[in-house]
């Protein structure tokens, strides 16, 4: 009897709203880790509300409707959040089920950056037995279907494959599209990825992302723009501290 595709096995996905898109700066609002089965299956989700202490930003508040007010009078300390989102994380991870993250390095970034500001520590140490397996929408979309033009937003992959976003930037919403999303692509493209292991594909994936890092950095210097792009995934390393300049001698 043929073993199971791992797209249609028991999968997690994890989403977060933010008060800003600076993954060094900015904080946690809201998080959702969303499970399910099988495809078809019921998902059941996890939600969590955070007064994350700083100012929401204007153009995250346009897009996920969370306001200070709410945040403050409703949300929890940061502190035991990313502990209780951290340690959900590793139980998936333990159990062997697949992590479903769109966009992957900002969510587990800006997660492992919470950590540090709050607990002294890091992601990885909630992994050490088991490390995270990862599977990202956008990064196997854009190796995948490589030169199909237009945006790879979330809610533009969703429309692409056929799957149903409602509420979007909810973040248990937008989690639960990310997997139905993840198991379309295995689904479509089963020919070139379905007999891969979930690790095995997760380790492919930090290459596919590295040239597609690099491939986007040389266009942004041939048209001489400035930003740069961080070829790590599904993690960035924590930036190195800047060199204080020395005094001048007396």
């Amino acid at each position: 009897m043929p073993q199971p595709r791992w797209y249609d096995g028991p999968l997690a996905a994890f989403d977060t709203e933010t008060t800003g898109v600076d993954v060094e700066a900015d904080r946690i609002v809201s998080a959702a880790l969303v499970l399910q089965g099988s495809p078809g299956s019921q998902f059941h989700a996890r939600n969590w509300l955070v007064n994350p202490g700083i100012p929401v930003l204007d153009g995250a508040r346009a897009v996920h409707g969370l306001t200070d007010d709410h945040l403050r009078r409703f949300g929890s300390r940061p502190g035991p959040v990313v502990e209780e989102l951290a340690r959900a994380l590793a139980r998936q991870s333990a159990a062997g089920v697949p992590l479903v993250v769109m966009n992957a390095p900002f969510d587990l970034t800006l997660l492992d950056r919470e950590l540090r500001r709050h607990r002294g520590t890091e992601l990885a140490r909630y992994m050490a037995h088991t490390p995270l397996c990862v599977l990202d929408p956008r990064v196997l979309d854009k190796y995948l279907d490589r030169y199909r033009k237009g945006r790879r937003t979330l809610t533009d992959l969703c429309a692409h494959y056929g799957v149903p976003l409602t509420d979007a930037h909810d973040a248990a919403a937008d989690a639960a599209a990310s997997l139905h999303l993840v198991r379309e692509v295995g689904r479509r493209f089963e020919a070139r990825i379905g007999d891969m292991a979930p690790g095995e594909l997760h380790a492919r994936q930090a290459v596919w992302h590295a040239g597609q890092a690099r491939g986007l950095q040389a266009w942004f210097s041939r048209n001489g723009t400035g930003e740069r792009v961080d070829p790590a995934w599904p993690l960035r390393p924590e930036p190195l501290p800047r060199a204080v300049p020395a005094e001048p001698a007396a």
